[in-house]
């Protein structure tokens, strides 16, 4: 793969889960609570989606039920 759409696929990660990181945090939930929430059990591997830690991102599951937790529409995960 080019090296200019990893790194864009890199970025649009990163703004995904800082977008994340924002709603939940804004919402005022732990990231214990939340991966709980979402069906993950470790709050470790929740931990390193939020952070992009050893290549670890939310899959599309993940954002879909992030979405209806914090309820927000999930288009707001992507912008």
């Amino acid at each position: 793969m080019e090296k200019s759409l990893t790194f864009e696929i890199l970025e649009f990660h990163k703004k995904v889960a800082d977008n994340i990181r924002n709603f939940r945090e804004n919402a005022g939930i732990s990231q214990l609570d939340l991966a709980l929430e979402i069906g993950i059990k470790s709050v470790a591997f929740y931990s390193n989606c939020e952070n992009l830690r050893y290549g670890k991102h939310f899959n599309l599951e993940h954002i879909y039920k992030i979405a209806k937790v914090l309820n927000i529409d999930i288009k707001e995960l992507f912008s």
